[in-house]
């Protein structure tokens, strides 16, 4: 499959088109359900398209930043700054307001499109940023006299829209943002189009039918949402619905009320419906429960998913009774935990891709069953593993242009030869499936799929009055809920003068306080949650580099 045309302006309008009457996004709010066709969505795009070329002046090749939670109206913003020829730089919401301080003051962006939930922060980081001249709010029912509302910008749908080489960046997309130099991830069209055209071919494999409803539940600042979840869905006139709520049972109300057949998720969030079913599994008669484990245990003989599904139509029932399976990304899948849904007749497609990707590299769905593989290589990527190192290595037309203002960065995770260096250890079988089995990078990957970089907790640690050293790693818990899954381990030396005043006691209460002070420059999921203090130093390099995997040793995990 290629796109009917090769500029994607012509691409927007033509999916417009083909399915303008099909609800494309919607989100359940006080107001009731609300949604855009994918008609409504393209009126919408070039609404706000239109009154940023016209009436603010926004100019091709500038920035445009969105700051908001994941609904209809984050859609729109994205398809209007490509209408308008802007490169646009979704946020993390989660982020501090010295973390976006960092990645705006690195991408520069002249307009901000906000939720009214996030406003005032915009508001202080527009202070802050003098670059940034306007702020927008997108929610329909938000109003304020001093900032002004897309919704009330004039019912004009038509300018010149503003075409661009599919070389040019459509998205820098940031995976840290306290340092000097944060790292954006920059995403061509040509990226983009890449993406679509092998994960259409791949959904066709996935996907039960057409026509179907999608609940989303990532973050539209993900790349694999912003890829799969998104742009992906829409462009096969799938219908996407959000949710306000992680909840179980907020979860499976919109999955009965919409009739959801499919959803892109993260590891963390099947454990967590794994988890809610298993309550409503307990609450049943002893008989019932007894029942259920009989044919749990049976349900492994049974090949057919059909089958599985009709023996336990009571749960899927309360998944709406069309839930038919999910591609899940971002951190590593719990093996048990895939193998619960899938012994209920759910698919679960365990993927794998790098930001530095766009992001999927590969969806495991021609072997179904084997949930430690994350499959073969969509069609357009080259992989293979470092002889020496293990290391996977990927190339083909998905990897990114490369880091904004990194030039030295770039071409130390893309060698001249074109091959990604990805940091990950991998296994290749005889056909060509994958399997990942460590990593050479040091970032920590929690259970979300949230992605911290120690360097950069070190780098808000070490401004610390007590603290001499800081080694931050991730460890992985063991038992209860987040059995496997890494934790932000900060292992700190304190000055040697303070114990000539302080009792060790003293110092390790005065050492927390004052990380748990710091952190706060940091989203919350970057805390560390774990602090060890050790008197002696920590073991260097003769450049005077610590080891971290001799602390690691010596924490004897």
């Amino acid at each position: 499959m290629e796109l009917r045309n090769s500029h994607i302006l012509a691409h927007i309008e033509n999916k417009t088109s083909d399915y303008e009457n099909r609800v494309a996004l919607g989100i359940k709010s006080t107001y009731g359900w609300e949604e855009l066709t994918y008609k409504g969505l393209g009126l919408l795009s070039r609404k706000i398209a239109r009154y940023l070329i016209e009436d603010i002046g926004i100019k091709k090749g500038e920035s445009l930043a969105i700051l908001s939670e994941s609904k209809p109206e984050y859609g729109a913003c994205v398809f209007a700054s490509v209408l308008t020829g802007t490169i646009t730089v979704p946020l993390d919401i989660k982020l501090s307001v010295y973390e976006l301080e960092s990645i705006l003051s690195d991408c520069k962006p002249s307009v901000m499109l906000v939720s009214q939930h996030y406003l005032p922060t915009a508001l202080e980081l527009q202070k802050k940023i003098p670059e940034m001249k306007y702020v927008f709010v997108i929610d329909e029912h938000a109003h304020s006299n001093d900032v002004m509302n897309v919704y009330d910008s004039p019912d004009n749908y038509n300018a010149k829209w503003r075409q661009r080489s599919s070389k040019s960046t459509a998205l820098i997309i940031y995976t840290s943002g306290t340092t000097g130099a944060p790292k954006g991830v920059e995403i061509s069209f040509a990226n983009i189009n890449a993406q679509l055209v092998d994960m259409e071919e791949a959904l066709v494999s996935i996907l039960p039918k057409h026509n179907i409803n999608i609940l989303s539940i990532l973050p539209m600042n993900h790349l694999f949402e912003m890829t799969v979840g998104f742009s992906a869905f829409l462009n096969k006139g799938e219908s996407i619905y959000y949710t306000t709520s992680l909840k179980p049972k907020d979860i499976m109300g919109i999955m009965c009320e919409k009739n959801i057949s499919f959803m892109i998720v993260v590891p963390a969030f099947l454990k967590l419906l794994k988890t809610g079913l298993e309550k409503q599994i307990n609450k049943q008669s002893v008989f019932s429960k007894s029942v259920f484990n009989m044919m749990y245990h049976a349900a492994k003989f049974v090949p057919s998913y059909r089958l599985r599904r009709v023996l336990f139509h009571k749960l899927h029932k309360n998944l709406g009774g069309s839930f038919y399976g999910c591609i899940t990304g971002g951190a590593p899948l719990d093996i048990e935990v895939g193998k619960f849904f899938e012994r209920l007749g759910i698919k679960v497609f365990q993927g794998y891709g790098l930001s530095e990707t766009s992001p999927v590299v590969s969806v495991n769905y021609d072997k179904p069953g084997n949930l430690a593989s994350i499959g073969h290589p969509l069609r357009h990527y080259e992989a293979r593993t470092d002889e020496k190192t293990g290391e996977l290595l990927l190339r083909g037309p998905s990897v990114m242009k490369g880091y904004h203002n990194q030039p030295e960065l770039t071409a130390q995770t893309i060698d001249k030869d074109g091959w990604l260096h990805t940091g990950d250890i991998a296994r290749i079988d005889k056909d060509g499936h994958m399997y990942i089995t460590g990593r050479i990078k040091n970032m920590i990957v929690l259970q979300g799929g949230k992605k911290v970089f120690p360097e950069e907790v070190e780098a808000v640690l070490e401004k610390s009055s007590y603290i001499a050293e800081a080694c931050v790693l991730g460890i992985s818990k063991k038992f209860g809920a987040k059995d496997g899954a890494e934790e932000v381990t900060a292992v700190i030396v304190p000055k040697a003068e303070l114990y000539n005043s302080y009792s060790p006691d003293d110092i390790e209460r005065m050492i927390k306080l004052d990380v748990k002070t710091l952190s706060k420059q940091l989203a919350g999921y970057k805390h560390p949650t774990n602090i060890i203090i050790s008197k002696d130093e920590l073991p260097k390099t003769t450049t005077r580099k610590v080891k971290r995997k001799e602390v690691k040793a010596l924490l004897n995990v």
